[in-house]
């Protein structure tokens, strides 16, 4: 595979991608192929039995709504140009749709860890404050909320993409990755990154740490709130809803801030790229069914939705 290295600006990038042996890249392409079709249709089936059943529209499945769709569009973001590349002979990007790619991809991964942290919050209240859940989660707030997680993640993201692509960018133009992102494009630009590397740093204290510690906090809160419960069956249902969301947190957030809140200089290239496969890909595929196998009223919902078909 060709390096263009020229003193005129690149107009396109060429993938490495997972693998460069055909045999490797077809099987990867049938998992990841399965692994995205099977997101799409867990979060669609999410997002129709939440909105068909009336019992579940509540501030809780309303924010597990906004995540469902979430990762369809992250997904959406990634996989197919990674599919496109694993069986086509060119495994080239424009520089305006790898700008595009970087923008939506970084805004959807921003979207989710705040989002995340909101539902911490609503679960923080809905056990810690049970008399002054309906008041302190009505439908303003809940929509403000997720208003603030979609519209700040988007322009943080505009900021760091136009530092980002604001630096020369000369050659090479070969992209150790799957798809666009930050970290890797910085890595081929033909200066000193250093102040746009402390800009993603502060932002991924913001839009990443910000919300861990908030999760943190809840769910400490929580645990004491809980473990305070008499009825034994009230603290099972606490601990059921509460471990779906932290099992979600855990892939996702642990994967993120492996990535983003390290020095770019000990990144393992290799290694930033399976990373970058449990945020994009395997998180957003698993989200569905961690929600539907641990949580009782998703499945209850599930099975009566089966059973009208069925009739």
């Amino acid at each position: 595979m060709s390096v263009i290295k020229t003193n005129f600006t690149v107009t396109e990038f060429v993938f490495l991608g997972l693998s460069s042996q055909p045999k490797v890249q077809l099987i990867l392409f049938i998992i990841f192929l399965f692994f995205y079709l099977l997101t799409v249709a867990g979060n669609i089936i999410i997002i129709t039995i939440i909105q068909i059943e009336p019992h579940l529209q509540t501030p809780m499945y309303f924010f597990l709504t906004n995540l469902s769709f979430l990762d369809i569009c992250y997904t959406s973001t990634n996989v197919p140009q990674m599919l496109s590349n694993m069986v086509g002979k060119k495994k080239t990007i424009s520089f305006s749709r790898c700008a595009t790619q970087m923008y939506f991809s970084l805004s959807f991964g921003m979207i989710e860890c705040v989002l995340l942290g909101v539902m911490a919050y609503d679960r923080y209240v809905a056990i810690c404050h049970p008399l002054h859940y309906t008041i302190i989660m009505d439908q303003n707030t809940c929509v403000q909320l997720a208003a603030i997680s979609w519209s700040s993640s988007f322009l943080s993201s505009m900021i760091i993409n136009v530092l980002t692509l604001s630096l020369p960018y000369c050659g090479p133009n070969v992209l150790n990755h799957f798809f666009c992102e930050v970290p890797s494009v910085l890595r081929l630009a033909c200066t000193d990154t250093s102040f746009t590397e402390m800009v993603v740093f502060i932002f991924s204290i913001i839009i990443v740490f910000i919300p861990f510690l908030l999760i943190v906090v809840s769910y400490t809160q929580i645990l004491l709130s809980v473990l305070r419960m008499r009825s034994t069956s009230g603290r099972h249902k606490a601990l059921s809803t509460c471990a779906s969301h932290l099992t979600v947190v855990a892939l996702f957030y642990g994967t993120a801030i492996f990535m983003y809140m390290r020095p770019q200089s000990k990144s393992s290239r290799a290694g930033g790229k399976i990373i970058a496969v449990f945020y994009t890909v395997i998180t957003p595929m698993l989200n569905p069914l961690i929600y539907s196998l641990r949580n009782q009223d998703v499945k209850g919902a599930l099975r009566r939705a089966l059973t009208k078909q069925k009739t």
